[in-house]
């Protein structure tokens, strides 16, 4: 779908640049951001995706494990 948005010349000229050096088109940049954006604030969705990986794999994780797990997400900022 084609849109158009408004946003502040610094921001721009940051993407254009970002765009540029990673190789990829302005609108895979701000498609790429705002799916990350998206998946940041869909914590649900998130938690789902990692159940399914986890029935997938059908092992429980050991105590050492889940509590390593655990406190790693717990310092990550969602």
């Amino acid at each position: 779908m084609k849109t158009a948005v408004s946003i502040p010349d610094d921001l721009f000229e940051q993407a254009e640049r970002l765009a540029r050096r990673v190789g990829a088109t302005r609108s895979g940049l701000y498609s790429r951001a705002v799916r990350e954006y998206l998946a940041r604030h869909a914590p649900d969705e998130v938690t789902a995706a990692m159940d399914c990986v986890c029935d997938a794999v059908g092992e429980a994780p050991d105590g050492f494990t889940a509590a390593a797990a655990r406190e790693t997400l717990e310092r990550s900022d969602w």
